[in-house]
């Protein structure tokens, strides 16, 4: 059986965290007890969370940890709140998460080069909702307000971070991706959430570089000072969230796998 590594990745060290048999990563200033792997030294982004997030560690492990791990060992990463389980469960307690958070790489996974989460809809916004954030969208075409099969990834991103940024964030991606994607977009109504993925290292290695040269050609143009506010402050994670929905699935033999989300009280 191939062995399974899973990273946690956190801005705050909770307690509960330490029981569930998962390799825990500090992202943030916050000081991290030892236990956790922390991404300020080496090759690093860590200046830039508060706009990367969870993606801070994603490149200090790519540049500084990848290397170490062998070619058959399944990687993954996870987060505060999100978590990789068993089987579709309802999670109440600690003590549930506990029983059915994923330990080893199920054998359903042999077939599959890559693991990404179930997906989720953004599909039939409510009329008040289309009206008040995406306004912009609606004077453009009237009819996405009537229309479920235009309530797109394109129009829930325009919506909450930004009418047309996602635009022209796809004008920078790759040529080889940059149709494709914006049909994406365009056209799906589910996407892949929470930036959580497993894989092999070779696939790992090739998805960052491809993520990370996006990124950082987006960086130019959106910058980092300006980006504030819930809807515009983590834009890189936005954007990269969407894209491994479609990036993963053009490029790997995926499967969508279960998860939970949980905060303990």
């Amino acid at each position: 059986m191939n062995k399974l590594n899973i990273f946690c990745v956190t801005n705050i060290a909770y307690d509960y965290l330490n029981n569930l048999n998962l390799k825990l990563a500090g992202v943030g200033k916050k000081k991290f007890p030892n236990n956790y792997i922390v991404c300020n030294k080496g090759n690093n982004i860590q200046k830039k969370e508060r706009n990367y997030s969870e993606l801070t560690f994603h490149y200090w492990f790519w540049k500084n940890r990848l290397d170490r791990y062998s070619a058959n060992e399944w990687i993954g990463f996870c987060q505060k709140r999100r978590f990789w389980i068993k089987s579709k469960i309802r999670i109440k307690s600690i003590k549930d998460l506990e029983k059915n958070i994923l330990k080893y790489p199920p054998k359903k996974w042999e077939k599959y080069d890559s693991i990404i989460c179930k997906a989720i809809s953004v599909s039939n916004p409510k009329k008040m909702k289309i009206i008040k954030r995406g306004w912009k969208n609606l004077v453009k075409d009237p009819d996405i307000i009537f229309n479920k099969k235009k309530h797109s990834i394109k129009l829930h991103f325009d919506m909450h971070h930004g009418y047309g940024v996602l635009d022209e964030a796809i004008k920078l991606l790759n040529k080889e991706d940059r149709s494709e994607f914006d049909d994406f977009v365009s056209k799906k109504d589910k996407f892949n959430p929470n930036i959580m993925f497993v894989a092999k290292k070779k696939i790992l290695s090739m998805w960052f570089n491809d993520l990370f040269k996006w990124l950082f050609k987006c960086e130019k143009v959106f910058g980092l000072n300006n980006l504030k506010g819930y809807d515009q402050q983590r834009l890189y994670a936005y954007l990269a969230e969407r894209y491994l929905s479609f990036w993963f699935k053009k490029y790997t033999n995926s499967l969508e796998w279960h998860w939970t989300f949980f905060e303990k009280k």
